[in-house]
């Protein structure tokens, strides 16, 4: 499917939903699919290859940016900042996100960041809300989850590879349980390198309440 149609299609579903009110509350999946199609048609366009191309390297992160609200706190790059996407879907509406849950989201032409969050009481296990987060058909782990301890969180995570973007092809998916929320958190980018820095000094910054 391409972009437009993607676009098209979740648009209309998500009016469809709101108009004949089958829910009391947005699906968080539609709403994530949404916010993906919107960020992803706004992205420019595939430039021709270049004659001549250097070489990926590694690209370092400043984190300065820190966003904090709804009782949690995480990094983001400074040249981006985190929008409600509940709040922008519904700009006619009070909605947005709540301390139970919600979804924010940063873009700019060399990174799409998601994250997400729901109250989860008694929850460990953070990978139903990972498995939420990672678009069907578009979104692939590139292998089990593998388990780590950063900034004294258990947190799961891997790399992925995504048709979301041709411009961003690569990424990582991360998810963690804090007091009663679990979180969930996700990157598309240009290069595979790029995943494991963001991720780590996102959770640098990271404490919730």
């Amino acid at each position: 499917m391409t972009k437009p149609s993607l676009l098209s299609g979740l648009l209309a579903a998500s009016v469809l939903l709101a108009a004949c009110s089958l829910k009391p509350t947005p699906d968080p999946k539609l709403q994530i699919q949404v916010a993906v199609a919107s960020t992803i048609a706004a992205l420019p366009s595939v430039a021709p290859a270049a004659t001549s191309r250097p070489l990926p390297t590694s690209t370092p992160f400043s984190l300065d940016g820190l966003f904090c609200e709804y009782e949690f706190c995480v990094g983001h790059p400074p040249e981006m900042n985190f929008y409600d996407v509940v709040a922008k879907q519904n700009p006619s509406s009070p909605a947005s996100s709540t301390y139970e849950n919600g979804i924010l989201a940063a873009h700019n032409n060399s990174l799409f960041i998601q994250i997400i969050w729901q109250h989860a009481p008694g929850a460990t296990d953070p990978i139903f809300l990972m498995d939420l987060i990672l678009e069907d058909g578009l979104d692939a782990p590139t292998g089990s989850y593998g388990l780590r301890l950063i900034n004294n969180i258990n947190v799961l995570s891997s790399p992925i590879t995504t048709t979301a973007s041709p411009l961003l092809p690569f990424g990582g998916v991360a998810g963690w349980v804090c007091g009663d929320r679990a979180f969930a958190w996700k990157v598309y980018a240009p290069q595979a390198e790029s995943f494991e820095p963001l991720l780590a000094e996102a959770l640098a910054r990271f404490r919730c309440e």
